[in-house]
């Protein structure tokens, strides 16, 4: 168990890209942290000794983010470990594209079961788990404003994490807990290079004003302010891409 002093988080998605980022940084901002997975054991048991390794606290949790019941074993391992759970960062999400007009509708239903139900489950527990002063960060994405072709599917998911963290937050009143969702741009995880040549990245890069893409960290940071200091930002979308849109 964690001292009265610790805070914890559980962060979906710890094992890649952004998820794995956040769980650095909040480690780093002395949180012990459940590292959430959900088929990659091996990479969430190399997370955890790393943490341990340079003495933090942490645990492997799985579950598919859907599934309600694999979801609720996971913060019930959290809190059993911990004594209770502050921070809530659901980065869990897949991307699929593909124009509109041909996209299968089987990838449509796995982005809506992941980014949808999925986050809704775990909005759901975080609801019902966060202690006093929590704060739940959802995932959505600065393609809601950009528009760009082939992400039509991708970003109506996203619209709706929008739409169910802007709503929790209200109907949150009164409990001191803080819902809000990060909408990174362009972000150089492994998932977002696959595929993209030289020329793609640099036009990317100067689609921001300050002319670079962003990386894990820089959304790691958004979700560090969200997570400690950021007690009077409530209900809102951070988009963090550098001034892209």
């Amino acid at each position: 168990m964690t001292d009265t002093q610790t805070r914890v988080a559980l962060v979906t998605g710890a094992t890649g890209g952004i998820g794995l980022a956040v769980t650095d940084r909040l480690v780093q901002d002395g949180f012990a942290v459940a590292v959430h997975y959900a088929g990659n054991k091996a990479k969430a048991d190399e997370t955890v000794a790393a943490i341990k390794a340079r003495g933090g606290k942490a645990i492997a949790v799985s579950g598919d983010v859907a599934d309600d019941e694999a979801m609720t074993a996971a913060f019930d391992a959290a809190e059993a470990e911990f004594g209770g759970l502050d921070v809530v960062a659901n980065t869990a999400g897949i991307m699929l594209l593909s124009p509109i007009a041909t996209l299968k509708l089987e990838d449509l239903d796995r982005m809506h079961r992941t980014n949808i139900r999925g986050t809704f489950v775990v909005s759901q527990q975080a609801a019902r788990r966060l202690r006093t002063g929590g704060a739940l960060i959802n995932f959505s994405t600065s393609v809601t404003r950009l528009q760009f072709p082939t992400y039509g599917a991708y970003a109506a998911s996203k619209g709706a994490v929008e739409a169910m963290t802007l709503v929790l937050a209200r109907e949150l009143r009164g409990k001191d807990i803080t819902v809000n969702a990060v909408a990174p741009g362009p972000t150089a995880t492994p998932l977002f290079l696959e595929g993209k040549d030289q020329a793609a990245l640099d036009n990317l890069a100067k689609a921001a004003p300050l002319e670079r893409i962003g990386t894990p960290e820089d959304i790691a940071e958004a979700v560090s302010f969200l997570a400690g200091p950021a007690r009077w930002i409530n209900g809102q979308i951070l988009f963090a891409n550098g001034g892209i849109a």
